[in-house]
């Protein structure tokens, strides 16, 4: 990397001194990557369209001041390295709240229970269990570095996640959970799923209970501030690197570097690129020369999950009083997953609750007012009549976020895995590529984004 890097600026345009790397998103895999290269001694530049730090993870305020995650907040154990880089950089986490018991709503029955699942029929409930277990065995068997390598990797990925549901679960109850999980975890519907994209989820978060619990799994912590609040203090340690409303509208690579085109025609020249974007709308760049057909193939087959997340205030957490952890599961709709999302100190009494899947794609066509209806008919269902005398409302669509188009992350459909997933991590001359979906480890999460930023910069390092 000793020649001088050539400028490729028209006359005409804006164009910044040339650096060593551009970084396309100030997620926390482009920060993280940025903060990698910068302490290394490189001229790096991070280039955001958005006007703040953080990508999928957003913290908003309610009227009081209480921090509001409308994107990504969770982390728990086995997430190693975003809880180091929270106690490194002295960013507070608490204990999710859990205490009591859950509701679930099915086949018009409300139940009360603690625990994972609910008390159906022994019979019933022995084959949920039973399929739970089938579904975390498989994905034992999977290599969540290269799963196309795994045994029999071509006949798990040609199989969609509800056609082994329907071939392996016979109770309504199975069925239920198991699609409830693609929604709950994957954001998307079991049926747009390859069978090995579940399988390889779940093995890259260390097994089924570490993915879906509170205590002891990924949803075991939030940020006392906010999960935005770690995103902007990895933000403060490359922040003179760091350009916020800047979209990117193209690459162009050559022998010497690549030539990054701003939405206003600003042009930036670098040595190397991190694209840091889901592969979805990484594909919305224009490329020069395009790239090969298997990438560009590749997120054709990697669609965003279809989420809406909400957050319902109240003056107090009101369920609790109750005996109720606030956690509830719903068939009912519009609204499938609620949590007790309520501060450290306890109030304001905060549910969060999720909209997924087909539901999503759904109700993000209709108006807000419309969405605040529904929403408050369900909550009034599960919790009783207090819970519709809310304080405040807040809701995020992430299908209609422009930067993100849907969450909470990118999904394999049958058949990309093996046909296509070698293209995921590899560089395409001088870009590189990361974000969560990258990640072998704790993908969809801040972890995985974590680890894909310090895999890219360790990538362009080893090219020096």
């Amino acid at each position: 990397m000793g020649q001088p890097i050539e400028s490729a600026c028209r006359p005409e345009s804006a164009c910044a001194e040339p650096v060593d790397v551009a970084i396309i998103g100030a997620g926390f895999a482009g920060l993280t990557a940025a903060r990698a290269l910068v302490n290394a001694g490189l001229r790096v530049t991070v280039l955001e369209a958005r006007d703040r730090v953080g990508g999928r993870i957003h913290t908003r305020h309610a009227q009081d001041g209480t921090p509001i995650d409308v994107g990504g907040q969770w982390v728990g154990p086995g997430q190693d390295k975003v809880l180091a880089l929270a106690e490194e950089l002295g960013v507070e986490t608490f204990t999710s709240f859990e205490e009591g018991e859950n509701l679930c709503l099915h086949n018009g029955r409300l139940m009360r229970f603690t625990g994972l699942l609910p008390p159906h029929e022994p019979a019933a409930l022995a084959e949920v269990e039973a399929t739970f277990q089938a579904l975390d065995t498989l994905a034992q068997t999977v290599d969540a570095e290269a799963p196309w390598t795994s045994p029999d990797a071509a006949a798990l990925d040609s199989e969609s996640f509800d056609a082994w549901i329907i071939r392996t679960a016979t109770s309504d109850e199975a069925r239920f959970w198991m699609r409830f999980l693609a929604r709950s975890v994957l954001a998307s519907e079991a049926r747009e799923l390859s069978l090995l994209h579940v399988l390889f989820y779940i093995k890259a978060a260390g097994g089924l209970a570490a993915l879906i619990s509170m205590g002891g799994g990924a949803q075991e912590r939030r940020f006392s501030l906010g999960a935005q609040h770690l995103a902007e203090r990895l933000a403060d340690t490359v922040r003179p690197h760091l350009r916020l409303d800047t979209p990117v509208a193209a690459l162009a690579q050559d022998g010497n570097g690549v030539t990054i085109t701003t939405a206003t025609g600003d042009m930036v020249r670098a040595r190397h690129a991190i694209v840091t974007l889901p592969p979805a709308l990484a594909a919305r760049l224009r490329y020069s020369p395009p790239l090969p057909g298997t990438r560009d193939h590749l997120a054709q087959r990697m669609p965003m999950g279809a989420c809406i997340k909400v957050q319902c205030l109240y003056p107090t957490p009101f369920w609790r009083e109750e005996g109720l952890s606030g956690m509830a599961i719903s068939e009912d709709g519009p609204v499938s997953l609620i949590y007790d999302n309520s501060p450290a100190g306890g109030t304001p009494g905060i549910l969060v609750a999720f909209i997924e899947g087909d539901e999503a794609k759904e109700w993000t066509a209709r108006t807000p007012a419309e969405r605040q209806t529904a929403i408050t008919r369900s909550l009034a269902r599960l919790f009783g009549p207090r819970a519709a005398d809310m304080r405040e409302y807040i809701e995020l669509s992430w299908l209609e976020e422009e930067y993100a188009r849907g969450g909470y992350a990118g999904v394999m459909v049958p058949g990309a895995w093996t046909s296509l997933g070698a293209t995921l991590r590899q560089p395409t001359g001088r870009i590189h590529w990361a974000g969560t979906e990258t990640a072998s480890r704790w993908p969809g999460y801040m972890d995985g984004a974590i680890r894909s930023g310090e895999r890219a910069a360790a990538e362009i390092l080893a090219a020096r």
